[in-house]
């Protein structure tokens, strides 16, 4: 995933340090990313991709499901990537709990709004 940032760099002809700066991304967040020790967080993605103007599916090399799949576009918002961010190192009996307690809250909603008559 470094490797798109780096990529960035060297076309933009900017250095680490700049990024830092201008975006507020701690120099440390940079180093521990180039040194694979860590990965930025969705705020700090967020925050070089719209420096460098490209997405953070870009920047952190990921692919995301295809929109075309379901016959409609899906937007990625913030909360998107941050429950992506957040859920990606859970076991797979957490991620089943994690969409179990999204889908009783969807539930919850929906009949929130049908009393509600919305």
């Amino acid at each position: 995933m470094y490797q798109n940032f780096a990529r960035l760099l060297k076309e933009h002809g900017i250095t680490p340090y700049r990024v830092h700066k201008e975006t507020g991304v701690a120099q440390s967040t940079l180093s521990d990313w180039k040194n694979g020790k860590s990965v930025p967080g969705v705020e700090n993605l967020r925050k070089i991709a719209q420096y460098f103007g490209v997405t953070i599916d870009y920047l952190a090399d990921v692919e995301p499901p295809n929109p075309q799949a379901h016959g409609e576009g899906i937007t990625f918002d913030d909360f998107t990537y941050a429950m992506y961010d957040e859920s990606r190192g859970l076991n797979d009996e957490n991620k089943k709990r994690l969409l179990d307690l999204a889908r009783f809250f969807a539930q919850e909603q929906a009949r929130e709004e049908k009393k509600n008559g919305k």
